[in-house]
């Protein structure tokens, strides 16, 4: 039987690279004469932007730091030990670049059994234990303190999580065992399984307090402090602490079983980590830690050696490395200062448009239109939209002043752009139209300014063709809700020079966008593989293939919407424009469905109604449907589609639409919502064997988004 610190050795000299914390354990005696205490700092040497992480050796450093106050303990001198994080971080989990490397199963259950050991130590101290959550705190940061006796939470928190289930692990060093026997399985399930699945939601200070996961919460301020006031209480037995008992009966149940129809909701079954998790809450029933902690030992290796984890880590480090530092973008030097923004059109696109480039830039934004009527409902959006910020605090009402004041319309442009840096367009998806928008730009704007359009599918060195300076047009396409959705395509023409691209980069940037450079290829690559995916259920309905057995047979893939749910939201009408696009490019592989060319003709919003609360296709559209007799299983469709979706994304790898699959990935994850456990689609692709079948070779290395073999 190995011993924890052989456990972690071995482990840590898999992980050479580790940014190692370090356990500093400081003596004082506490307030009304409480006795002598033990703190822990956990602290890797950097500032709250490089946060706390376990790895190997950091485990082995709190396991060292254990060892001395346990003998403290043990021999009277200390009365209690708490845990706390540097400024802002208390500690946010295991160090995951790790756990890409490992190759073994037996090394990956390693990493599980080092948490517990070191971890379940904190619980069997001769003396209570607390753990003062100080800062961001996630999975293993989070897992450490419920293995102490007591907890206290700052208000300050601004994000606190059970993150696993998200990337496709389980909380495995006490996660799922402890948290239901803490708050009960039903708001361990909400923790755990549902904010996982909801885009990884955080926790703020007061909500970890109003889950009972906390004892004690305080501000920010001053929160150490008080912290060890409430500490010196506490020990004293002046202050008692009252946890709720926790329902071990059907409620339990009930929550475990409302965790799976969550799960199902998101994943559909795709992704076992959902399941893992929900299968030892359920088992931590009776509350034997023992068996639970085994069981997350099991699981954390299991998963760590599958493929949704890795492609769930590998959609992460897009996200996080990638997105941040966009491919092929040029030298940000060369980028000029944008210090006010046109917006063409005043329609609820561009209305959105100067809302996101007014709070980020917070730099004169003019919205121009056809007429003045339309400017002031567009400008009356903006205003509308600050007044809702300032009702929910978050911004004061100095800020919402100074907004307003910087949002105007204008019926000429030669009046709003005559000194713009940086003009975007937003108006009806026709060319001509766009063409004409832009020559009457390019005649009143600075010859410095940047002409963006927000083109979804068309051609931007066409839309640049007629003008004098054609090399400042780019393409800018966002994704709606523009809100939200984080990506932004940014389109190089024919002619765009360095320049003006390094200023969309900066822009973009500024903006808080995920942005990705893209050739100027029809329907660039969120709206072109979304076609054909689309394009390709529309076809097998068109066949004959039922309704619901071609939207079932995604399922599997863990989208966030099916097929026919997502062309809703886009608009029929939108759907049809851009299979008609990229029919016109890619006839042989795009098609235009008669079926959706009937929809949109008589003028339905979709496929569906909602009389019963769930989607049911509509009797007018059931009734416009023309269909033929060939009808395929849901594995049939399944195929088929991604057969379809592997073509085209070999084929704009080809045509150098991105630099790399990678680009891909992030394009589906941040403007489409795919899902991480998919790592986008790429990964998918490769581990079904679809890729191979299809081009004949993978998207992506062996060990990219894979266990390294």
């Amino acid at each position: 039987m190995s011993t924890t610190a052989e456990l972690l050795k071995g482990a840590a000299e898999l992980f050479p690279d580790e940014v190692v914390t370090s356990a500093h354990v400081r003596h004082f005696d506490l307030p009304y004469g409480a006795g002598k205490f033990a703190l822990i700092t956990l602290d890797n040497g950097f500032d709250h932007t490089k946060p706390t992480t376990f790895g190997p050796q950091s485990l082995a450093n709190l396991n060292a730091a254990i060892d001395q106050v346990e003998k403290e303990a043990a021999d009277g001198g200390i009365v209690g030990v708490g845990v706390t994080g540097k400024p802002f971080v208390f500690a946010v989990g295991a160090d995951l670049k790790g756990v890409e490397l490992l190759k073994r199963h037996e090394d990956a259950l390693a990493i599980g059994k080092g948490g517990h050991e070191v971890f379940k130590r904190l619980a069997s101290l001769a003396v209570p234990t607390f753990a003062y959550y100080n800062g961001a705190a996630m999975g293993g940061g989070v897992e450490v303190g419920l293995h102490c006796t007591y907890r206290t939470v700052s208000k300050a928190v601004p994000a606190f999580s059970l993150p696993e289930v998200f990337l496709g692990l389980v909380p495995g060093w006490g996660g799922c065992a402890l948290l239901p026997n803490l708050i009960g399985a039903e708001n361990a399930v909400k923790v755990i399984i549902e904010n996982s699945l909801n885009q990884n939601k955080q926790l703020k200070g007061q909500q970890v307090f109003d889950l009972g996961i906390a004892d004690a919460i305080f501000e920010g301020a001053d929160f150490l402090e008080q912290s060890l006031l409430w500490t010196a209480s506490v020990l004293k037995g002046d202050l008692k602490v009252e946890r709720p008992v926790i329902d071990r009966g059907a409620a339990w149940d009930q929550a475990v079983a409302q965790g799976r129809f969550i799960a199902d909701g998101k994943v559909h079954g795709a992704a076992p980590a959902a399941y893992r998790a929900l299968d030892i809450i359920a088992a931590a029933k009776d509350g034997d830690l023992q068996a639970g902690f085994d069981a997350e030992d099991q699981a954390l290796a299991d998963l760590i050696m599958g493929g949704e984890l890795r492609a769930g880590l590998y959609a992460f480090n897009l996200v996080q490395k990638r997105g941040k530092r966009p491919a092929g973008a040029p030298d940000k030097n060369l980028a000029r200062p944008v210090t006010k923004v046109g917006v063409v059109g005043a329609g609820l696109m561009a209305s959105q448009l100067a809302l996101l480039f007014l709070r980020r830039l917070e730099v004169p934004v003019v919205l121009t239109d056809i007429d003045q009527e339309r400017i002031d409902k567009g400008v009356g959006y903006v205003h509308a939209e600050i007044d809702k910020l300032l009702g929910k605090g978050r911004i004061n009402q100095d800020k919402a002043n100074r907004l307003k004041a910087l949002v105007t319309g204008v019926l000429d442009k030669a009046e709003g752009f005559a000194d713009a840096d940086f003009v975007i367009e937003a108006v009806f998806e026709e060319l001509g139209v766009k063409q004409q928008v832009f020559a009457e730009v390019e005649a009143v704007a600075p010859a410095h300014a940047i002409l963006a359009t927000n083109t979804s599918s068309l051609s931007v060195s066409e839309m640049a063709a007629k003008l004098k300076h054609p090399e400042r047009v780019v393409g800018f396409h966002f994704f709606n809700p523009v809100a939200i959705l984080p990506l932004l395509e940014i389109v190089r023409g024919e002619r765009t020079d360095d320049a003006s691209l390094a200023t969309a980069f900066a822009v973009a940037k500024k903006l808080k966008k995920t942005a990705v450079l893209v050739k100027d290829a029809p329907a660039f690559v969120v709206n072109r593989i979304l076609t054909r995916f689309m394009g390709e259920i529309q076809n097998v309905i068109d066949e004959g293939t039922p309704v619901e057995v071609a939207e079932k047979a995604v399922e599997p893939l863990g989208l966030p919407m099916s097929p026919l749910v997502l062309l809703e939201l886009v608009g029929p009408a939108i759907g049809l424009h851009v299979s008609e696009t990229l029919n016109r490019a890619f006839p042989d592989r795009f098609t235009v469905s008669p079926n959706l060319k009937a929809v949109v003709e008589a003028g339905k919003r979709g496929f569906y109604v909602y009389d019963s609360g769930k989607p049911e296709l509509d009797p007018e559209v059931a009734a416009l449907l023309k269909q033929g007799d060939t009808v395929l299983t849901e594995e049939q469709v399944r195929a088929r589609v991604l057969d379809a979706v592997a073509q085209e994304i070999g084929l704009m790898l080809d045509e150098g639409v991105v630099a790399e699959a990678q680009d891909i990935d992030l394009c589906l994850i941040t403007g489409a919502g795919w899902p991480f456990h998919l790592g986008g689609i790429t990964p998918y692709l490769d581990r079904e064997g679809v890729a191979e079948r299809v081009n004949g070779k993978r998207f992506l290395k062996p060990g990219v988004a894979s266990v390294p073999q």
